[in-house]
């Protein structure tokens, strides 16, 4: 499967169940959310899975303009980022257990490494 495939599926599966979730949290989940004084924690999340869904759909729209082997990297490190950092913050808004904040952290190191790669994988 080509690499821009695979961003399309990737950003198509993170951005849908960006919405799914977060549209979630604002109906059903939102007497939990309230409960914790999470609603923002959960809003967070959700944007930023979102943010990230577009930025792999992005990449996939310039692949042509992309070092193949770095935006690999990039999209592994974005994609694995993108669940470590917004599931914490899911898990932590729902549980009310303050710990999976120390978890947040890792999934923005994640993130920014996978920016880093994607900036390198700029064709020159």
């Amino acid at each position: 499967m080509s690499l821009q495939k695979k961003l399309i599926i990737l950003g198509a599966l993170l951005g849908g169940l960006s919405v799914a979730l977060g549209a979630f949290g604002a109906h059903a989940l939102k007497p939990i959310l309230i409960e914790h004084g999470r609603a923002e924690t959960y809003e967070t999340a959700a944007r930023y899975q979102f943010y990230h869904a577009l930025t792999l759909l992005i990449m996939a729209a310039l692949i042509d303009k992309l070092n193949t082997n770095k935006a690999s990297w990039s999209t592994l490190l974005i994609t694995s980022g993108t669940i470590v950092f917004s599931g914490s913050l899911y898990i932590l808004a729902l549980s009310g257990k303050t710990i999976w904040g120390a978890v947040t952290p890792i999934g923005g190191v994640l993130l920014i490494g996978g920016w880093l790669l994607l900036l390198l994988s700029v064709k020159k």
